[in-house]
């Protein structure tokens, strides 16, 4: 079966180079993914498969149905959304779209999510259950999955598999993670209420800047000190505002960042954290705060079964010297480990560097380009690593 696949795949890797590029030059934000998922939504309908829009607004769900009659159902994830940065890749297919650009290669997961689609409707009568394509929308801004979530892309899903690029594996190989994938990311802002005065007499006021200060200060300080060193947590303020002018003490400062852990643990303990170390500051400049801490998506962590999956299939698809197991996770996020809430699964790298090379741009870099062989690597372990979760059951 691995030989067939490799063959229809092989056989339809120009016409997925054309939708990888198609989608590239025309890519949409989060959540206005309309033209992504009419386009999405033809290419399935005319390989047969039964496909629904509007799931999770404007995703797209795909369902292959077997010969056998099991409810169960296998998903598989891409997403479709797009980044607000201006692309200088320089392409002939570059975006089309002032300030728009396919800077994290969901162009490339909706190329391999279609191209596993089609090469699994040709054959279908050796599957033992459904797959089901999920065609997620918005998934930069962490809401797409609970989206489709909400609109009943899980159920009766008995495991789920996905795949993101990664520029630093070159092309022709796959990045296989057991346990923890990616981080937890959640939304912080802080609020400092001081005391309005001149800027000639501090003295007389609360100046909330200067607590700002040493409360961003006081956190970075206590992390190294108070946090388990083998359970890392990065925490990032990138936006404040406060003060009217530059001779007035500062009476508000709001401070905007986001909170990185990989450990449930220690995600669950981080809230009270915060505010502690933020109240000891202002207390002692008889400031006021305000901490709002919100959660957002959790950590990605692979079920092992199907990470053992993702790998054996890979490894007899491509040789094990093309596929790495990944030592450390990302402190990226990924909102895919919404559906692992409601079923086990499993998300592999798929390397998309050249392997000519010096710099292989980063992901969410305007200039960031892949290797378009690595398409073909992506389908194949996907349609082989389903066929083989079926065989199995």
């Amino acid at each position: 079966m691995l030989t067939r696949i490799k063959e229809i795949a092989n056989n339809l890797a120009p016409r997925l180079v054309e939708i990888r590029r198609h989608i590239h030059s025309h890519p949409e934000l989060s959540g206005q993914e309309y033209q992504t998922a009419a386009f999405v939504a033809g290419v399935l309908s005319s390989s047969g498969l039964h496909v629904v829009e509007g799931v999770g607004k404007t995703g797209v769900i795909g369902e292959l149905h077997s010969t056998h009659h099991d409810d169960r159902v296998l998903a598989i994830r891409t997403d479709m959304d797009a980044l607000p940065i201006q692309e200088r890749s320089g392409l002939e297919y570059a975006s089309r779209t002032e300030g728009v650009m396919h800077a994290c290669g969901h162009d490339v997961h909706t190329t391999v999510g279609l191209g596993t689609a089609m090469v699994m409707s040709q054959i279908a009568d050796e599957l033992g259950g459904k797959i089901r394509f999920l065609f997620q929308p918005a998934e930069e801004i962490a809401q797409g999955a609970n989206w489709m979530v909400e609109d009943g892309a899980m159920n009766n899903v008995a495991a789920i598999l996905g795949v993101h690029v990664f520029p630093s594996i070159p092309a022709g190989s796959v990045g296989i993670r057991y346990g923890a994938l990616t981080a937890a990311a959640d939304d912080l802002e802080i609020m400092i209420l001081g005391e309005s005065g001149h800027g000639a007499r501090p003295h007389e006021a609360v100046d909330a800047i200067w607590i700002a200060s040493q409360v961003i200060t006081a956190l970075q300080q206590a992390i190294s000190r108070t946090q388990n060193p083998l359970r890392p947590v990065v925490l990032s303020i990138g936006k404040i505002n406060g003060g009217r002018a530059a001779n007035v003490i500062a009476d508000k400062v709001q401070l905007l960042g986001t909170v990185r852990s990989l450990h449930p643990e220690t995600r669950a303990q981080l809230p009270n954290w915060i505010e502690n170390i933020v109240a000891n500051v202002c207390n002692s400049y008889d400031a006021k705060y305000q901490v709002n801490y919100r959660q957002g998506v959790p950590s990605v962590q692979n079920d092992y079964a199907l990470t053992q999956l993702l790998q054996s299939s890979a490894e007899e698809a491509w040789s094990s010297d093309r596929v790495q197991v990944l030592p450390e996770p990302s402190l990226g996020a990924e909102d895919f480990s919404v559906y692992l809430e409601h079923a086990p699964g499993s998300m592999f790298r798929l390397g998309v560097g050249y392997k000519d090379r010096i710099i292989n741009h980063p992901l969410h870099h305007p200039q960031f380009e892949v290797d378009e062989s690595a398409i073909i690597t992506g389908v194949v372990t996907l349609a082989y690593a389903a066929y083989k979760y079926w065989k199995s059951k």
